[in-house]
């Protein structure tokens, strides 16, 4: 970088005299980056994110040492495993990763359904992550999704995969209550009717544009 003393500006270019006045510039401290290091700031955020993994594993080792010498009648150790896992993923997937925000937002709420069942599972299982906490989630990522679409309204189609998967998790409930292993059956069907509701809507209100995504992203002429 370089300054002219007669215009009083700096100069960026890599010259000797002033695009302005003609005159001799005089060389000032170089500045090597303009703008903030990202790989730095990613180097950092990787290093704590081993740091949380180092000192979780070895939280989870004590931790599941005094449920074995306690002799527990349930094994609460692995819920603590799987809290420290879900923070783990939050920091390499959520901070690090380089996916958009909505597809962060909607898997990261699919995982913390999935790790509610598995507690519910561990504790002895009772029925209710699979009966309540998996139709709620889908239901509360599905309004997620319609949050997003409102916020982003320029690109509102691209939310239709999204959608469609959904329709497909959806079908877990019910697949659940017609297996015996749900006892609820309005919280088993509600999600599919939800989730198909919004598509159907979604595709009808949205028309061209709707139909156009579907095309492009099948494959369809």
């Amino acid at each position: 970088m370089s300054k002219c003393r007669n215009c009083k500006i700096e100069v960026l270019d890599e010259t000797e005299r002033c695009p302005l006045c003609d005159s001799v510039l005089e060389k000032t401290v170089e500045v090597e980056n303009m703008y903030p290091d990202v790989r730095v700031m990613t180097r950092r955020m990787a290093l704590i994110g081993r740091i949380y993994l180092f000192c979780a594993i070895l939280t989870e080792a004590a931790l599941i040492a005094v449920n074995a010498l306690t002799e527990s009648q349930t094994w609460w150790s692995a819920i603590t495993g799987l809290s420290l896992l879900y923070v783990y993923m939050l920091i390499r997937f959520a901070i690090l990763g380089k996916s958009g925000y909505k597809s962060k937002i909607i898997i990261l709420t699919l995982i913390a359904v999935l790790m509610v069942i598995a507690i519910d599972f561990v504790s002895g299982y009772r029925g209710w992550s699979v009966n309540y906490a998996l139709p709620s989630g889908i239901i509360l990522t599905d309004t997620g999704i319609i949050i997003l679409m409102i916020t982003n309204r320029r690109n509102w189609q691209s939310y239709l995969m999204w959608q469609i998967l959904m329709i497909l998790f959806s079908l877990v409930p019910m697949g659940l209550y017609l297996a015996e292993l749900a006892t609820q059956p309005y919280f088993a069907f509600f999600p599919l009717v939800f989730s198909a509701s919004l598509f159907l809507g979604t595709v009808i209100i949205g028309d061209r544009r709707a139909r156009l995504e579907l095309k492009r992203r099948f494959h369809i002429r």
